[in-house]
């Protein structure tokens, strides 16, 4: 089972027995788990992690629809913990949270967003 933290820290190019950042880290992550629930994705009654210990099977089960949570995830701690120095950058960037959102609420609720 893959671990939430670590691989969050792989994708940003943190060690994963360097733990300095974690703490910061697991904040960030917990933020965006916050706004994931709102818009229907995990428990019902929310999710957050306290260490590496806690899995993706934990937050989306094995729902092959909703991958894109882990990707979604990723860019929105780059940027809320290392945003890129280029406007373009996190221009381009904040383009793509708001597709893989869209399709992450699509796929977390699809009778309902059946035309």
């Amino acid at each position: 089972m893959e671990s939430i933290l670590t691989s969050i820290k792989k994708m940003l190019g943190i060690a994963e027995e360097y733990t300095h950042f974690d703490a910061d880290l697991i904040m960030h992550i917990n933020s965006v788990f916050a706004i994931l629930t709102q818009i229907g994705v995990g428990p019902s009654e929310g999710f957050s992690i306290e260490d590496d210990t806690d899995v993706w099977t934990d937050f989306i089960q094995d729902n092959k629809r909703l991958e894109s949570v882990k990707s979604y995830t990723y860019m929105k701690v780059k940027l809320l913990f290392d945003p890129p120095l280029s406007s373009s950058v996190i221009e381009s960037m904040n383009r793509i949270i708001s597709e893989l959102e869209w399709r992450i609420q699509v796929a977390a609720d699809p009778v309902e967003n059946i035309i």
